[in-house]
């Protein structure tokens, strides 16, 4: 997949900015390793203002997820006479 880069206009660089001994992409195999990059709609950035906001809210999410499973899966189990040892 082709990436397109636009070259930044004149204007938009200061001349304080000194990339001379700058290194391209010096973070790249770090976050293709270890990140996930979301982006939130405008309307929930209210409600989730930072990384922290939105885990919590997941695992949240995640935890009730797996009761509602382990509970449906009881029940479809204990129809059948298999009920589950734990």
């Amino acid at each position: 997949m082709s990436q397109h880069h636009e070259t930044p206009d004149a204007d938009d660089m200061l001349e304080e900015y000194d990339f001379s001994n700058g290194v391209r992409g010096k973070y790249v195999e770090r976050l293709k390793g270890g990140s996930n990059i979301v982006v939130l709609d405008p309307d929930l950035t209210d409600l989730f203002p930072d990384s922290e906001s939105v885990n919590h809210a997941l695992r949240h999410l995640a935890q009730i997820i797996r009761k509602q499973a382990t509970a449906e899966q009881g029940a479809f189990d204990s129809e059948k006479g298999n009920a589950h040892p734990f």
